[in-house]
């Protein structure tokens, strides 16, 4: 008796591959065997970190999340061991902040270092401290804090884009030596920033105390109310999308891409010297690509309504918002891998303004093919 012949697996899988083939012709579409849609870019993961005031629920995360997405920014992800706590909009929820936690005690406890092995972030927002302060915990102990786990996240992630934000205002009842001890701990921040931040893992310092009002942004003198959730994500806002816009390096060690981002650079802010109503001011612009660039264009966005007033060592345009656009001199525009310009500045600052503190970002000139 004959046996009925069976066809292939492979003869079926062509058999489906031929009809698919025909179905799509009509269509001006055409279906390739084996053909594999290019890998889609990793999204750039975010940590926002910090105590309740980031988490519990910490409903700035969700405003920023909303206007990134506004603003363009689809491939990010906010990352933490934490879940979403509502906050009546949709957002990535995903974070780092937990309540009643002191920054000195994740440092002494080391517990960072498992959190990032969780989450792996490019980036860290972070507000820590509020606790530490209202437990009276000096301030060059919550700096050494700060310092230790910056260096663990190099650790987990060498290129880390950390931002470290100067604390809300704090007035509790039950704590009336709180303000001053905010406004005494967030000057010492920019200074500590300036020696920690590296080329290669940049501090930036987001000014989150000047116009934040305990009685107007917060429901009890520490945590904020719907206005202050806004006050802080417009602060974050723009810090976090100037980095973004500068790109993170997030597989370094590829071997298929040896040469990086042949554009990439940092920029570093440093106060020179400060009076009643202005300051002196430099940035560092560094080549950070493998090759030399013919050119680069910084942007400095000076904190508590500064405005660039004069400039040396580059060209100078001003946006309305009082962000600068700096462009290389003719003479100091090409750098080598790993060289460096600086240009400087004079800035006027309203009576009421703070510590001088700048966001600053560039990118290089891209070479002539």
């Amino acid at each position: 008796m004959p046996r009925t012949p069976h066809s292939s697996p492979h003869l079926r899988v062509m058999s489906v591959l031929g009809l698919l083939a025909a179905l799509l012709l009509p269509l001006g579409m055409t279906f390739t065997p084996g053909a594999a849609a290019a890998p889609a870019a990793d999204p750039v993961r975010v940590m926002p970190l910090g105590d309740s005031i980031t988490g519990s629920p910490g409903c700035w995360r969700a405003v920023l999340w909303n206007r990134l997405v506004a603003g363009g920014y689809k491939d990010i992800d906010f990352v933490g061991t934490l879940p979403p706590q509502g906050c009546g909009q949709a957002h990535d929820g995903d974070n780092e902040g937990h309540g009643g936690e002191l920054v000195t005690n994740v440092a002494d406890q080391n517990l960072l270092p498992g959190r990032l092995a969780s989450t792996r972030p490019d980036i860290v927002v972070m507000h820590f401290g509020t606790n530490d302060v209202w437990s009276s915990i000096a301030p060059d102990r919550i700096l050494a804090a700060y310092t230790k786990l910056v260096a663990q996240m190099r650790a987990s992630n060498p290129d880390m884009r950390i931002l470290v934000a100067q604390l809300i205002p704090m007035n509790p009842s039950s704590c009336p030596g709180c303000a001053q001890r905010v406004v005494d701990f967030n000057a010492r921040i920019p200074g500590w920033a300036r020696a920690t931040g590296t080329d290669r893992s940049p501090v930036t310092v987001v000014d989150q105390w000047t116009g934040f009002s305990t009685a107007a942004d917060t429901y009890d003198g520490v945590h904020p109310n719907a206005s202050g959730d806004d006050k802080i994500a417009d602060r974050w806002f723009p810090a976090l999308s100037a980095v973004l816009d500068a790109g993170v390096p997030q597989d370094p060690g590829d071997p298929g891409d040896p040469g990086g981002d042949p554009t990439a650079c940092t920029a570093r802010f440093r106060a020179v010297s400060s009076w009643q109503g202005g300051y002196q001011g430099e940035v560092t612009v560094t080549n950070t690509s493998a090759a030399a660039v013919p050119g680069w264009t910084a942007t400095v966005a000076p904190a508590d309504g500064a405005r660039l007033t004069q400039l040396w060592n580059g060209s100078l345009t001003t946006a309305a918002d009082g962000t600068a656009t700096v462009r290389n001199a003719a003479w100091n525009g090409t750098l080598a891998p790993g060289a460096s310009a600086t240009f400087g500045f004079v800035a006027t600052t309203p009576a009421t303004a703070g510590t001088p503190a700048a966001t600053v970002t560039c990118t290089g000139t891209a070479p002539a093919a």
